[in-house]
């Protein structure tokens, strides 16, 4: 088969998957993850059954995909606000204001059913660990520059900013998310 071809179905089988997993996010949160089925998500996308099933087994794994794409971006954007311009401690308030806001909208647009089904197994743990050491690098990088207290390992800082801001999804508004990264901040004070 020419370059081409192959280009072409590969993106086709790309947009196909895409719109799988977008049709079947909309259904979640418009019926509830229960409500979801193989028929439902293969109607929403305009394919038919038997192509869903060449992509995917069942509603589980089309839900672990779109979660795994979510989180692989959510970890792109705070890499790139780490590594982004600024002085050390700006962008480590830049970052921790983003993993709030992120916490803060997992919270506010989930449910318990999908929470419990997506936020267990290895990719989560290692999304995880890639989170906390994200932070440690950044805090370590910002503890050199003696913007922040030295008395504790950037590990240990690491996990109390990242525990802190979890109660960011349990806040109602983005000025209250604000303020809970500036309390954090202010705990990281020499």
């Amino acid at each position: 088969m020419p370059k081409l071809w192959n280009q072409t179905i590969a993106a086709h089988r790309a947009d196909v998957r895409q719109a799988i997993l977008d049709s079947t996010w909309e259904l979640v949160e418009g019926h509830g993850v229960l409500a979801v089925t193989m028929s439902s998500v293969a109607q929403a996308t305009g394919i038919g059954r038997a192509t869903l099933y060449k992509y995917f087994p069942n509603v589980e794994a089309i839900l672990e995909a779109h979660h795994h794409q979510h989180v692989t971006d959510h970890l792109e954007r705070l890499q790139g606000v780490a590594e982004g311009p600024g002085a050390p401690k700006e962008r480590l308030e830049s970052a921790l204001s983003a993993y709030a806001m992120i916490c803060h909208h997992r919270e506010q647009h989930g449910t318990r059913e999908l929470s419990a089904l997506l936020h267990r197994g290895a990719q989560v743990v290692e999304a995880e660990r890639q989170v906390e050491q994200l932070f440690s690098n950044l805090l370590g990088e910002v503890i050199e520059t003696d913007a922040i207290r030295n008395d504790v390992s950037a590990d240990e800082l690491a996990r109390y900013c990242l525990h802190a801001l979890t109660a960011a999804g349990t806040l109602r508004s983005a000025a209250a998310v604000n303020r809970l990264v500036a309390v954090t901040m202010a705990g990281l004070r020499a």
